[in-house]
C-alpha cells in the first residue's frame, strides 16, 4: 500500500467523481488533503464529510474557466499549508460538441478548464516543488485523447494537448525532481456519467447495457482511478515520470468497443 504520509495534496474537481474519489483515498493513505470545488459552499461541504473522520483536510476554491481564480486556488495552498507536494489536475469539462459544430466560445471553454487551468496550477506548484526537494504531478486525461468520440471533439484535443504537456513538464522539471504523470481514464461510472446519460436519452437500464460491453462487467469506478493516481503520487513510482498509462480494460484499438 502506497504511503502519502505528511504529503500535502491538492485535487481539483474533488466534490464529485473521480476527484472526490482520488481525495478520499489520499487522505486513507495519510495525506493532508485539499478540496477543491468551483463554489466554495461545496469543496467545505465535501471537507466537512471527509474531516468528520478525523482526516486532515481543508477546502479551496476557485472557476477554473478564470485566469486569475486559478491562480489563486494553488496561491491559497501553498499560503495555507506552506508548500505543496503533490498535485492531481482532476478537473475537466466534458461538454459535447463536435469540430464541425462548436463555437469559438465553446472551444474556449473547453480548453481553459481541460488546459489552461493544470498548466497555470502546474506552473505555480512547480516553484514550490523545487524548494521542496521534489513533488509528483498527476494529470488526469482520457483514452479520448487518441481520437474521441465524433461528440468529443474539442474535448478529445483538450486531452491530448494534455498528454503532451505532461510529456514536455516530465523533460523540464526531472532535474528538480517533480515527477509529472498522466492517467488517460476509460469509461467510468460517476455522478456526472449519470446524468449525462440520461441528457443523452437513455433509459434507467443504461449502466446494464454498458456493463455488457466491458471486459469485466462494470465500468470502471472512482475507486479504480484513485489506486493508478496513489501510485503516481507516492514514492513507489519515485523513478517514473512521463509515463501515461491508459487506465481502460482493453487496449485500444480500432476493434475496442467503444
Amino acid at each position: 500500500m502506497p504511503s502519502l504520509k505528511d504529503k500535502i495534496a491538492l485535487v481539483t474537481g474533488s466534490t464529485s467523481g473521480i476527484g472526490k474519489g482520488i481525495a478520499s483515498h489520499f487522505l486513507s493513505l495519510g495525506a493532508s488533503v485539499v478540496v477543491h470545488g468551483p463554489d466554495l459552499a461545496s469543496a467545505e461541504s465535501t471537507a466537512k464529510s471527509m474531516r468528520s473522520a478525523g482526516r486532515d483536510v481543508d477546502a479551496v476554491a476557485g472557476d477554473l474557466r478564470e485566469v486569475d481564480a486559478s491562480r489563486q486556488v494553488m496561491r491559497d495552498v501553498i499560503a495555507r499549508h506552506g508548500g505543496i507536494d503533490i498535485l492531481v489536475n482532476n478537473a475537466a469539462t466534458v461538454a459535447r460538441c463536435s469540430l464541425e459544430d462548436a463555437t469559438v466560445d465553446e472551444w474556449d471553454a473547453i480548453m481553459a478548464v481541460n488546459l489552461r487551468a493544470p498548466f497555470l496550477l502546474m506552473q505555480d506548484a512547480v516553484r514550490t516543488m523545487k524548494t521542496r526537494g521534489g513533488g509528483s504531478i498527476v494529470n488526469i486525461g482520457s483514452i479520448n485523447a487518441y481520437v474521441g468520440l465524433p461528440q468529443l471533439g474539442p474535448y478529445s484535443a483538450s486531452k491530448g494537448a494534455l498528454m503532451t504537456m505532461t510529456k514536455n513538464a516530465a523533460m523540464a522539471w526531472g532535474r528538480y525532481r517533480v515527477r509529472v504523470n498522466q492517467l488517460n481514464v476509460g469509461w467510468t461510472l460517476t455522478e456526472g456519467e449519470e446524468a449525462v446519460q440520461r441528457s443523452d436519452g437513455k433509459g434507467p437500464d443504461w449502466y446494464q447495457d454498458a456493463c455488457a460491453t466491458r471486459p469485466f462487467g462494470r465500468l470502471l469506478l472512482p475507486a479504480d482511478i484513485a489506486m493508478a493516481a496513489a501510485y503516481f503520487a507516492s514514492d513507489d513510482s519515485a523513478v517514473i515520470s512521463g509515463a501515461v498509462v491508459d487506465l481502460e480494460q482493453f487496449p485500444l484499438s480500432g476493434l475496442a468497443p467503444w
